[in-house]
């Protein structure tokens, strides 16, 4: 894969059709398809309309992300639609999400990626993964926890990422709408070994979030990639599906000229060539226009609704 990054294009930007709150751009041809796909979700009690007083039960961006991720082949988006419906109630995830104890959430974001608090230019928040930070002791600390309720932070952080970073950015970026992430993969001083005991970790989360959070996951530069980085790619690139794979991009080992053509450099961290002070460990750095909006990064299951905070 070349040492590249495309530069991010706005969601859905061609301005010949306006669909329903919240504001979505899309052309004629891609709007036809949103409707036929509302009116067959309808059809099969998936899907409810907007009313006087009810909001719609799914929001255009998180139904466009859907007809993204099977090329608008409306009833394929309906088939991972319906799938992703039923696990949700297998999982209780709005339950799950609502009730989900702040401490623990927090305490979970040690070995997901973490958002940085910052975004790229075009409004997609920006995140950082770096491997060494789940070292031995961290992952034995991992280990520890029952694969069921590992299963339920994973759950627990993407809720939070489409339910409140997604939202607090798209409202910052409209009416251009944000539906996925910009991840930086920082794989320095992870060693073979490390990488093989993560690798249930890892391919559980990607695997669901390719199934259930599709499109989800804009661009991802995979810096300070090892030696052995070939082997390690053989095992994860059957974890994605296609569309996936053609977002990852290998670059080398000084990330910061080409991240520069995806993000501003005040908001790049320090280790990948940027001004910003943020380390994985931090919790996010938010830039002055969020500020200005939410005030300071809240805790536990929240939610970004009609243009602020609210707990659940």
């Amino acid at each position: 894969m070349p040492d590249t990054l495309p530069h991010s294009t706005p969601e859905e930007s061609v301005p010949t059709a306006v669909i329903s709150t919240p504001s979505v751009i899309v052309n004629d041809d891609r709007g036809q398809s949103l409707e036929a796909f509302k009116a067959k979700l309808r059809n099969a009690e998936l899907y409810q309309s907007a009313s006087d007083d009810t909001a719609a039960s799914h929001d255009d961006i998180t139904l466009l992300r859907f007809l993204r991720a099977r090329r608008y082949d409306v009833d394929k988006a309906q088939k991972q639609f319906s799938d992703t419906e039923a696990w949700r109630k297998q999982h209780n995830v709005d339950e799950l999400f609502r009730t989900f104890e702040a401490n623990e959430m927090e305490s979970a974001r040690r070995f997901y990626p973490r958002w940085t608090g910052r975004r790229d230019k075009t409004g997609l928040p920006v995140y950082v993964y770096r491997l060494a930070s789940l070292d031995a002791p961290l992952r034995k600390e991992l280990e520890s926890v029952p694969s069921d309720r590992r299963y339920q932070r994973i759950v627990v952080l993407y809720e939070a990422m489409t339910r409140f970073v997604l939202p607090l950015c798209c409202h910052l970026a409209a009416p251009t709408p944000v539906s996925s992430v910009t991840t930086i993969i920082d794989l320095e001083q992870v060693s073979l070994s490390a990488m093989w005991s993560l690798r249930s970790h890892l391919q559980v989360a990607s695997t669901m979030a390719t199934a259930n959070y599709p499109e989800t996951l804009g661009t991802i530069a995979i810096v300070n990639s090892p030696s052995f980085f070939p082997t390690i790619w053989n095992w994860i690139k059957t974890w994605f599906d296609e569309g996936t794979r053609n977002k990852i991009h290998i670059l080398g080992k000084d990330p910061g000229p080409t991240l520069r053509s995806l993000i501003d450099e005040r908001d790049i961290p320090q280790a990948y060539g940027g001004q910003l002070p943020w380390k994985f460990e931090d919790d996010p750095d938010l830039d002055d226009a969020i500020k200005e909006v939410i005030g300071e990064m809240p805790k536990g299951p929240v939610l970004f609704v009609d243009d602020s905070t609210s707990k659940l």
